[in-house]
């Protein structure tokens, strides 16, 4: 990497940019002004350059396809929702498909779009607060608790977080869902018995 290129990250106590050459090392370095003892461990991304975007060609005849959003240049693909034809400026591959900055836009604020999801469900803390909550009012467990387990089951490879997760939660939303349905089949089967009467 050029030092033109370096990521700036500068010295706590003089305020020397920091060579790049000193940054994730296994052992401190010093400044090369001051001599200040420096631990520098930052993200291997900081240390790459900077990629060049695509740039978009000039149309030059009439026989070619304009952009929909820049119409002095060539398109170099149509989008896969709308038809537009986009210049590789415009193009924005989202998984497998090609698409337009407007479509990108109502798919994110109609949800529509999969890939563009802001947030998740975390179907596992569901489904402990299923079988879990319901027993401050005793009664409902009933109900809950094979819902419980249903739910647990059913979202079992359902995405959840982005972030790593155990199934831990499902286990235990099962668990004490089906610990509360064999309490209620329990005490149904006593009160339905005619020799405990």
């Amino acid at each position: 990497m050029a030092d033109s290129d370096s990521p700036v990250l500068a010295c706590l106590k003089c305020k020397t940019p920091l060579p790049w050459q000193s940054f994730n090392t296994d052992s401190v370095t010093s400044c090369p002004v001051c001599r200040t003892t420096t631990y520098a461990s930052v993200f291997p991304a900081m240390l790459r350059g900077v990629e060049k975007g695509k740039s978009a060609e000039v149309l030059f005849s009439d026989s070619e396809s304009g952009c929909f959003y820049h119409p002095g240049k060539k398109a170099a693909i149509v989008c896969e929702n709308c038809g537009r034809f986009l210049c590789a400026l415009c193009d924005i591959p989202l998984g497998n498909k090609h698409l337009c900055p407007a479509c990108i836009e109502s798919g994110r604020k109609k949800d529509k779009i999969k890939d563009l999801k802001k947030n998740r469900i975390l179907y596992d803390e569901v489904a402990v607060s299923i079988a879990v909550l319901p027993m401050l009012f005793f009664f409902i467990t009933a109900i809950t608790g094979p819902l419980s387990v249903f739910y647990s089951i059913w979202h079992w490879k359902t995405p959840g977080s982005v972030v790593p997760r155990s199934k831990a939660r499902f286990i235990a939303a099962i668990i004490i869902g089906a610990l509360q349905t064999a309490g209620w089949a329990a005490f149904l089967i006593y009160k339905l018995n005619p020799h405990n009467a």
